[in-house]
């Protein structure tokens, strides 16, 4: 059937072509890395011929979630090589900057997928969340390599349309993966109406609370800080040390802890985080900073756009709004006045930023389109955030966080404003919020080790010319 699927995948790439080129001439996308993706053109030295795990994020948020699980493979399994890929351009920059060993992902061609796969050699490929490709699992069955799935989950508008395709779904997709690791219960349950086997799931919580280290303490953060003006910061004190990333595995010393929140003794400014926005979140953002500014003009905005391709748009929205401003990709030194805005146009920054928070904002919830990004990062940071009622992908965390007082759902732009409002002038409300959040998130840790489990577990079914040394 490869070749059916082929043959879609060109058709479909000659309708959209003059999309494609205007995007890729409009915002550098595709071009990168094309022949590594186009044909499998991969090379990954291993003149030991050690097993081989090939771990798959599709964008930066997961090369995130990759870090932690990495590190923690690697101290289980120190015999194995690593091999890490990743699909968008600023998730290969991000794996790129952590991890020594990465390769872009194919597309989903079938010539592509077996170069690819037999230039890794892989003896098991771990794909997070939920980036399932027919031909790339079909070609990982044709070489006897087993795909575990961890972190994974199973939005409604994913259920709604895999319910409608469940026979096709089952026979191109579900088949091929040796496990699913999940997040929680809900998602396995939709796994099961599926179709797919009880023994194939695994309930192993979410990764992202064992990567929410809480340690403001980094070289990112000492960098930012010093750039923005913002040394008299004390930070909390860390949670437990893990999550780093290959190239950064040295813990560095935390200051003395504050008891939550980023503003120490000596900063009479407070800063307002608003992480991984969406169109029109930014326009909303704006309109309620602008008002809050006018009453608290101690409050700063900095505001981080989740795709790089929107900077410039972004930057045209806080030009209009008469704010003053700043992109982050200009500050080459201190500021000497903190503007109003700063936008955060770079890659990477995003865990930093949320060290410098004293209250924020996690976008994708008020549109309903995007299902919410991550409120466990800056929750492990102990920032009280907002975010809109549309979280299903966080669905879990977003209730808990809620519940526990470590967090709070807003409806619409007028809600939103008065949430922020309320912790601008209390700041033991911050404090106590902040501290409800960073413990819920050590309560929930230790998920990477259960999510191992189930990777050893496909790992003991290896054909015997496969068993790993490690």
């Amino acid at each position: 059937m490869s070749f059916l699927f082929d043959l879609f995948y060109l058709l479909a790439v000659v309708v959209l072509s003059p999309w494609l080129v205007w995007r890729a001439v409009r915002t550098g996308r595709y071009r990168r890395d094309l022949p590594a993706k186009l044909f499998g053109r991969v090379s990954v030295p291993n003149p030991d011929r050690k097993p081989v795990v090939w771990f798959h994020g599709v964008s930066v948020g997961e090369i995130h979630l990759l870090v932690t699980v990495v590190a923690a493979f690697r101290k289980r399994h120190p015999g194995w090589l690593v091999v890490v890929s990743s699909t968008t351009d600023t998730g290969l920059a991000e794996a790129r900057a952590k991890f020594d060993a990465v390769v872009p992902y194919p597309f989903d061609f079938s010539w592509a997928c077996r170069s690819a796969l037999a230039a890794v050699d892989p003896a098991v490929v771990v794909l997070a969340e939920s980036e399932l490709w027919p031909n790339f699992l079909a070609a990982c069955r044709e070489r006897g390599v087993p795909a575990v799935v961890i972190n994974g989950r199973v939005s409604p508008r994913s259920f709604a349309r895999l319910q409608r395709l469940k026979a096709v779904a089952n026979r191109f997709l579900f088949r091929h993966v040796g496990m699913f690791a999940v997040q929680s219960s809900e998602y396995a349950d939709r796994l099961r109406q599926l179709g797919v086997s009880e023994s194939k799931v695994a309930v192993c919580g979410s990764v992202k609370f064992d990567g929410a280290t809480g340690d403001r303490d980094t070289a990112n953060g000492r960098e930012l800080r010093r750039l923005l003006g913002s040394q008299n910061l004390t930070p909390p004190a860390p949670l437990p040390w893990e999550g780093r990333g290959e190239k950064d595995t040295q813990p560095s010393s935390s200051p003395s802890p504050s008891g939550g929140g980023g503003r120490g003794e000596g900063s009479d400014s407070l800063r307002l985080v608003a992480g991984s926005t969406h169109a029109p979140e930014e326009e909303i953002l704006l309109r309620v900073f602008a008002r809050l500014r006018s009453r608290y003009p101690q409050l700063h905005l900095i505001l981080v756009p989740r795709h790089p391709d929107r900077f410039a748009e972004v930057a045209g929205l806080v030009e209009r709004s008469g704010l003053g401003f700043v992109r982050r990709s200009q500050i080459a030194e201190p500021v000497v006045e903190l503007p109003a805005v700063v936008l955060l146009d770079t890659v990477g920054e995003l865990g930093a930023v949320w060290g410098l928070a004293d209250l924020g904002f996690t976008g994708g919830s008020l549109d309903g389109k995007r299902g919410g990004q991550s409120m466990i990062e800056p929750a492990g940071y102990g920032v009280p955030v907002a975010f809109g009622p549309h979280v299903w992908n966080f669905r879990d965390a977003a209730r808990r966080l809620v519940e526990t007082g470590g967090a709070v759902m807003v409806y619409d732009e007028a809600e939103l404003e008065r949430e922020l409002a309320a912790l601008v002038e209390n700041a033991d409300r911050r404090r106590r919020m902040g501290e409800a959040a960073r413990a819920l998130v050590r309560e929930q840790q230790g998920a990477t080790e259960r999510t191992l489990d189930v990777i050893d577990r496909v790992a003991r079914n290896f054909p015997p010319n496969r068993e790993p040394a490690g």
